[in-house]
């Protein structure tokens, strides 16, 4: 073992932080590589973009043990990748292909895999709050020691079925943790035109929840305090609220231009590029230097490649008349 496997960084390891690093480039790249795919009309539909957000999906799901569940957004496509999916399936659903997750027939909005404790993105917004609540409610009638992390944006924190949920999980103690993506703007509002409070933590502690803001883009913040919060959860001490100060660095769907936001603003946040910091982080510990971490692009880009070739190749999805049978 040489002197830089040996060294941890905030109680991690080199292999891994290595991983996790990895895991947000992937989701970069892909999301990269799909606007590109719509730019050049291969892809149709709509689309919402996570790019800036990888921190919180790669550290959510580090957090979370392999058998636990998660429920996602619109913006779902970092998620999944982050809870395993396999990026060739998840291209062939975008591409509207057979071998997709749903079959070719959800497209980006709508992919599960329930092998995977994926229950699904959802175009509804807020839309998997309820389900998630609702499977955390199965757990714990099974007296299961699974947890159900539920994603949602700020945008959603203004919906009836947020608030609804938070007092019914904090009456039951159900094992969910409420993961708050508040990238600042629920498509072009920003977030201080549409909460009168500093942060949505705030309006959730009343309903008796542990509330917690972090750095939504330092994954290993992200980790522990979802790893804490998940073994809160295990121990019957009932649901966690998680307020991910993050940003995203696209429009919010490929439409957008964000016109609404100024070139300084962008530029600030580009500057705290969740991947940029980890990445940062593991030079300075001598974990990690440019020539490797050049290669690990590489590497994934290719893998982004070899994805988009099989949807490319693979046979489109099945006749209208089967759209309800089972894929």
């Amino acid at each position: 073992m040489n002197s830089s496997e040996a060294k941890t960084v905030e109680g991690f390891k080199r292999d891994e932080l290595v991983s996790i690093y990895e895991d947000m480039v992937l989701i970069r790249r892909f999301e990269e590589r799909i606007d590109d795919l719509f730019a050049e009309g291969l892809l149709t539909g709509t689309c919402h973009l996570g790019i800036g957000q990888e921190a919180a999906a790669v550290g959510a799901a580090r957090g979370l043990r392999p058998d636990d569940w998660m429920t996602s957004t619109h913006r779902g496509h970092g998620h999944f990748l982050a809870k395993g999916a396999d990026e060739k399936l998840v291209m062939a659903e975008m591409f509207g292909k057979a071998a997709g997750y749903s079959g070719g027939r959800g497209g980006s909005q709508h992919m599960a895999c329930l092998a995977l404790g994926f229950l699904g993105s959802n175009g509804i917004t807020g839309g998997g709050i309820p389900i998630g609540t609702g499977a955390a409610l199965a757990l714990s009638r099974r007296k299961s020691k699974q947890v159900v992390a539920v994603f949602m944006g700020d945008g959603a924190a203004n919906q009836g079925v947020f608030h609804e949920a938070l007092n019914m999980a904090a009456l039951w103690k159900l094992p969910v943790i409420y993961l708050c993506e508040n990238n600042r703007y629920a498509m072009s509002t920003p977030f201080d035109k549409a909460f009168a409070t500093r942060t949505i933590a705030e309006r959730v502690r009343s309903f008796g929840v542990p509330a917690e803001v972090v750095d939504g883009n330092d994954v290993l913040e992200v980790v522990k305090v979802v790893r804490s919060a998940a073994e809160r959860a295990r121990e019957g001490r009932g649901p966690s609220f998680i307020e991910l100060n993050t940003y995203r660095f696209c429009g919010h769907s490929k439409s957008d231009r964000c016109e609404y936001r100024s070139d300084d603003e962008e530029a600030a946040h580009l500057a705290r590029c969740p991947i940029k910091l980890l990445g940062e982080k593991l030079a300075g510990a001598g974990m990690l230097d440019e020539a490797t971490m050049a290669e690990i692009d590489r590497r994934l880009r290719r893998r982004i490649d070899e994805a988009e070739a099989c949807a490319r190749s693979a046979p489109a999805a099945s006749e209208p008349g089967e759209v309800f049978t089972e894929p």
